[in-house]
């Protein structure tokens, strides 16, 4: 992670550095930028919680001098469900990733949408199981290999954001950890939403899916993010296995920005614990 600016080290616990990231993990670089953002709206996050799951993207609200609650695999959202019908009053923000919200928390991820609770969720897409041992995640392109797919992947992957949209989100966006600054204008969007608002962003894993598609350093694989490049290694795929790998496929070319925006009435307005819609 890129070294905090005085402005958002406020926000920080810095009795919890050093940080358990790895070296060139986009997930720090994404965590930055949230604060970033953060550090122009408050002075405290005294009105601010964070929850999170499982998995690497999760761990990063611990930092956070924040109430935050650290929840079990998946359940996530399911918590700030809770805390937010509680406490309609905070600003309730959920990180998430793809193996925690899509997998085992998609069933949640898509009745939080339906829904319509005033919930902020940011999930990082790294297309990995990153902290439990570089499994198959629901967003890993075709032809990678991770330690359960070592004769390279044959699933077609999850589009969170057509997922998260067709069951009913009002905010849809989806960034980049290659393009910071237009991940701070959809996340300051998605914090100003009323409603369920979604921010997909598209980062990198660097030890289990970077060294096993031989994909290079962490700086690699974000440039190469940027530019859309193979997400796997043309020697590699050709590998000899017991079954055909599958055509080496680039990373689906996906929008960014805001995706999709709408208004109806908040869980929280429906059931009369706020004024009604605007």
């Amino acid at each position: 992670m890129i070294e905090a600016a005085p402005t958002e080290k406020r926000l920080l616990r810095l009795d919890m550095m050093p940080h358990m990231l790895c070296p060139g993990c986009g997930h720090g670089i994404v965590f930055d930028a949230m604060l970033r953002v953060l550090a122009r709206r408050y002075e405290t996050l005294d009105g601010v919680a964070f929850v999170a799951g499982i998995g690497c993207s999760s761990r990063v609200v611990g930092y956070v001098d924040s109430a935050t609650m650290h929840t079990t695999h998946g359940r996530p959202l399911t918590f700030a469900t809770g805390l937010k019908l509680a406490r309609p009053d905070l600003k309730v923000i959920v990180v998430t990733g793809d193996g925690d919200g899509l997998s085992i928390g998609g069933n949640h991820l898509i009745h939080a949408a339906r829904r319509n609770i005033d919930l902020t969720c940011v999930l990082f897409n790294n297309e990995i199981y990153g902290m439990t041992g570089g499994q198959l995640a629901p967003t890993t392109v075709p032809g990678a290999f991770t330690s359960t797919s070592p004769e390279g992947n044959h699933e077609e992957p999850f589009d969170a954001a057509r997922l998260v949209e067709a069951a009913g989100a009002t905010f849809v966006a989806r960034a980049q950890s290659f393009r910071t600054r237009l991940f701070e204008e959809v996340f300051a969007e998605a914090l100003d939403h009323p409603g369920f608002s979604f921010v997909e962003v598209l980062t990198d894993c660097t030890e289990y899916f970077g060294r096993t598609n031989h994909l290079g350093t962490g700086a690699d694989l974000l440039f190469a993010q940027g530019r859309e490049e193979p997400a796997v290694d043309a020697d590699l795929a050709t590998r000899p296995t017991l079954r055909p790998v599958p055509e080496k496929r680039t990373r689906p070319t996906l929008a960014t920005g805001v995706l999709h925006r709408s208004r109806r009435s908040t869980l929280e307005e429906a059931m009369g614990l706020v004024g009604g819609a605007r």
